[in-house]
């Protein structure tokens, strides 16, 4: 019989003063074989939770609060992935390691006392360019090289690699459900080299200003199911990524079948994302049947050359989305975290490993109203096209107020600004069926360089 604990059986004490991370630990190393952890209601302060654990249940009654210390020096160096990169970066909040057959379930929160964090970040941001504090001074120490890595604009050159709210690392057969997560120092909800994992009826909250808290952030995962969320962050809002440059393509762990259903994404810089870490390849994704409310971007796709990777075979269906800047973007000269001028270069280089590919994208069904930048940003390299991109029995309509530069349609670095609101096509094969563009005055299609048919 498997065994059955209260938290409180371990010495919990929920008024948000005590510190309970050795009572997690004692809790969670007596069910590493499996049981049943249920947390009753109160606010249970820890410093960072590591589960390593087979068949567990930890059920959250209404009312339970797990929340983490924000005290940088709490979380020791962790070997992961940071922004793409394998690296040491700081320890995750609640990190699920090496796991096989876990259920996180409830009306519970999982808080990661996110406001520190994301002061500090924006503060080294624009005064730091090394690191100063122990933690980061550590880390350079651990991550040698680091000053030549890319990174997505977190943080990478200070070394103040802030922890993920939840991370499920190298496990299999994991199901979130019903929880709320919110104020996360950093990325929130992080799947890394895991499958087989069902996050479902979860509420992701953090801020619309809090810096790199994208919601949730699949990485070099398979058979992923995201369904019924609500997504309201500071950065991109469900994002597929796979490794960036060199790294990743070195590490070679793919991201495939996903299915993104019955979701909406609110204020994110992007609804559905792909990239813009895409080395290792991101195939055989459904996204359906979702609403991005607000949302900078709606369906959005960025990678650049360093990057890397194939993307292929994405299918976005029934998407509905209002107020956006731009809800389609396909962007290879993504602008953020490149050390590199010559990434953004206008003219055909050759192709190299970390080279990205996009192909066999398909896009139908899809609404948009009230959009404020342009209606479609579609850009791919001169030496690798984007190929087969179908757009179909799709609607875009702008707004008639509130209109803002058509340079915000996209985070791009070297390319010229349009003229137009339309649709920005440049190094692309497009076909498109049954596509209307509402409100804009000019010709609808901007062909700059690109192989066009329509039907």
């Amino acid at each position: 019989m498997n065994k059955e604990y209260t938290l409180a059986d371990f010495g919990a004490i929920g008024d948000g003063q005590f510190d309970n991370s050795e009572v997690f630990k004692r809790a969670f190393e007596s069910l590493q074989k499996g049981g049943l952890l249920r947390i009753g209601p109160g606010e249970y302060l820890s410093g960072p939770i590591h589960i390593t654990a087979t068949n567990l249940v930890v059920e959250f009654e209404t009312g339970a609060t797990i929340r983490f210390i924000a005290d940088e020096n709490l979380y020791r160096p962790f070997y992961s992935r940071w922004e793409g990169v394998n690296c040491y970066c700081m320890h995750p909040c609640l990190l699920i390691n090496e796991s096989d057959g876990l259920i996180f379930r409830g009306k519970g929160i999982i808080d990661g006392s996110g406001p520190w964090w994301w002061t500090t970040a924006q503060q080294k941001r624009n005064t730091q360019n090394g690191p100063v504090s122990a933690i980061e001074t550590e880390l350079a120490k651990l991550n040698p090289g680091y000053e030549r890595q890319s990174g997505g604009g977190g943080g990478r050159q200070s070394q103040f690699l802030r922890p993920s709210l939840l991370q499920i690392r190298e496990s299999n057969n994991v199901k979130i459900e019903g929880l709320t997560i919110q104020n996360s120092p950093f990325w929130t909800v992080h799947p890394l080299y895991s499958t087989n994992i069902i996050l479902k009826d979860l509420s992701v909250m953090n801020p619309p200003d809090a810096p790199n808290t994208d919601g949730i952030d699949v990485d070099s995962c398979s058979f992923v199911t995201i369904k019924n969320c609500l997504i309201d962050v500071g950065d991109d809002g469900i994002a597929l990524k796979s490794g960036s440059g060199k790294d990743g393509v070195a590490v070679n762990r793919k991201t495939s079948d996903i299915l993104v259903e019955g979701c909406t994404v609110r204020h994110a810089h992007g609804g559905a994302v792909i990239g813009s870490e895409t080395a290792a390849g991101i195939h055989d994704v459904v996204v359906r049947s979702c609403f991005f409310d607000g949302t900078d971007r709606g369906i959005r796709i960025k990678t650049r050359r360093g990057r890397g990777g194939h993307i292929s075979d994405l299918h976005f269906q029934d998407i509905r989305m209002d107020n956006n800047l731009c809800p389609l973007t396909v962007n290879m000269y993504y602008r953020c975290g490149s050390l590199d001028a010559e990434d953004f270069s206008l003219a055909r280089k050759p192709v190299t490993p970390t080279t990205p590919h996009i192909e066999h994208v398909t896009i139908e069904g899809c609404t948009s109203t009230g959009i404020r930048s342009s209606t479609a940003f579609i850009v791919g390299l001169p030496e690798s096209p984007i190929r087969d991109l179908v757009i179909s029995g799709c609607t875009f309509t702008m707004a008639n107020e509130h209109l803002e530069p058509v340079s915000e349609s996209e985070m791009y670095e070297g390319l010229p600004t349009p003229e137009g609101r339309g649709i920005r096509l440049r190094n692309v094969s497009l076909t498109t069926q049954d596509v209307m563009v509402q409100g804009v005055a000019e010709a609808y299609v901007i062909e700059e360089d690109v192989v066009l048919s329509r039907e």
